[in-house]
């Protein structure tokens, strides 16, 4: 193994630790499934999930190192000379769904690929963002606050740079409307020092728990009845869309021949679809499309 992908490898197993330890501490010793699996094609991961906790109806940490000798088409479409290079491709996904309305589901990926071929490609992608149920201006502004020092010290204007790609890619289009209300993604990161950038990749992943645990301490224990929880099962019916139709970490998966458990482990336990649903004008559920599923500057001073 490279000294690049033994560096990524140990990060992303240790991180993982970390992140079911916070939130097995949480459930107050409920812990992981796990599984230990092997990529026919090659390759493997170790996949952990927490399902039906106190708190956590269903959270989903897997690390993967897979390798084969072709890039799927989801990880060659904008690199054409690439195509035909065998690969390693390293990552931690999580998705976490929890029990109260009002906690937020979130996501993170951390990923590095590196090819085989003359070129010898390699670069970095991830981030980190939130889907609320119900907004609140302290969370949304303490996530974004947590990623803009994420950024700091690695280039001008990071934060900023990608926090505007994650509001553009978190987008679903054919609802013409946001999934959450972001927070970072990059991709194709490869400025030439790769200490430089695995240093900023990490620093991302350092700083998750940082930004969601006191999200899940101030909400995990607010009251709430059968109108917020099935307005929270229908909003996972947008996770599903997004996840299902425009998801990059889910086509490659499926396109790489992944293991399909894991790759969907993704998806909410319980969902609710409806025909043309709309909130009623003035409700806390109108309030979350009104001012919190929109491209907004949450570092601004406000009044």
């Amino acid at each position: 193994m490279s000294e690049q992908r033994r560096t990524v490898e140990d990060y992303l197993l240790g991180l993982q630790e970390r992140i079911c330890g916070a939130l097995t501490e949480i459930e107050g010793g409920a812990g992981f499934h796990e599984d230990v699996w092997l990529r026919r094609e090659g390759g493997g991961g170790r996949t952990r999930v927490l399902s039906q906790g106190r708190v956590f109806e269903q959270a989903g940490v897997n690390v993967s190192h897979v390798h084969g000798d072709r890039l799927p088409p989801s990880a060659s479409a904008l690199r054409p000379a690439l195509a035909g290079d065998g690969f390693h491709a390293l990552g931690l996904s999580l998705v976490i769904h929890p029990r109260n309305p009002y906690v937020p589901t979130t996501h993170c990926n951390l990923r590095y690929f590196e090819t085989l071929g003359p070129e010898g490609a390699w670069w970095f992608g991830g981030g980190f963002d939130l889907t609320p149920y119900y907004g609140f201006e302290d969370d949304a502004r303490h996530w974004h606050e947590t990623a803009h020092a994420a950024c700091s010290g690695y280039e001008p204007q990071a934060y900023e740079r990608y926090k505007a790609w994650c509001d553009e890619y978190f987008f679903i289009r054919h609802r013409q409307e946001a999934r959450g209300i972001g927070g970072l993604f990059f991709d194709d990161v490869n400025s030439g020092d790769f200490a430089r950038d695995c240093a900023f990749v990490q620093s991302v992943g350092d700083a998750f728990l940082d930004a969601y645990l006191p999200i899940v301490a101030r909400r995990k224990d607010m009251p709430f009845g059968a109108r917020e929880r099935d307005f929270q099962l229908y909003r996972r019916g947008r996770y599903v869309e997004f996840n299902l139709v425009y998801d990059r970490g889910t086509l490659f998966g499926l396109q790489s021949g992944g293991r399909v458990e894991s790759i969907l482990m993704s998806l909410p336990p319980e969902v609710r679809f409806r025909y043309d649903w709309r909130p009623e004008p003035g409700s806390p559920e109108a309030a979350l499309y009104e001012d919190y599923l929109k491209p907004r500057d949450w570092l601004a001073k406000r009044p």
